[in-house]
């Protein structure tokens, strides 16, 4: 189960990083003008959104569900990515800068998804998409909080672990989705 979990990872992953890659060269990184709170509060949206339809049954916008975990994936690389940069890193960055950090913000959260899959067994399969949606909300309020303590936890996970544990949840729900429709 653990290799096939892995491989649907990558699979998933690597059609994110194409997107990713896509956008880059379409918007260069227009992204880097965002602060923190900004990103959280895109992917917030993108959250938000995928609990909508699933609550209503049906989407008036033409973007999948699919589209939307994509999205949440992809601006928690951004924000783990942006975590690294400071103020004086140029706004615009290639992607040939970009496409290693891309990869090293994805390993660190298929290192956290292994390790988690092995102390819960892949709890995950027997969840609802629905509450795995939840879960990611809740981690979006939490990332606020923390936001709003100015990045000070007392016993808490930091930003950088929520923002993980969100790409790992988007990577499950997707896989959840696709098992559906095969």
């Amino acid at each position: 189960m653990k290799d096939r979990t892995i491989h649907q990872y990558h699979e998933i992953i690597a059609s994110c990083k194409e997107i990713f890659a896509k956008k880059t060269k379409d918007y260069g990184t227009a992204w880097r003008i965002l602060r923190l709170p900004s990103i959280t509060d895109q992917i917030f949206i993108k959250a938000q959104r995928i609990r909508s339809i699933q609550e209503k049954g049906s989407q008036k916008v033409g973007e999948d569900i699919e589209s939307e975990f994509i999205g949440i994936i992809n601006y928690c690389i951004i924000a783990l990515i942006q975590m690294e940069l400071s103020t004086n890193d140029p706004m615009e960055i290639g992607y040939e800068v970009l496409e290693p950090k891309y990869d090293q913000a994805a390993n660190a959260t298929l290192q956290l998804l292994t390790n988690k899959n092995h102390d819960y067994g892949e709890a995950w399969r027997d969840m609802r998409v629905s509450s795995m949606t939840d879960i990611i909300l809740m981690k979006l309020l939490r990332v606020k909080q923390i936001e709003d303590n100015a990045g000070k936890t007392i016993i808490s996970e930091g930003i950088d672990a929520n923002y993980q544990d969100m790409i790992n949840y988007s990577v499950f729900c997707m896989i959840k989705l696709k098992e559906e429709k095969a």
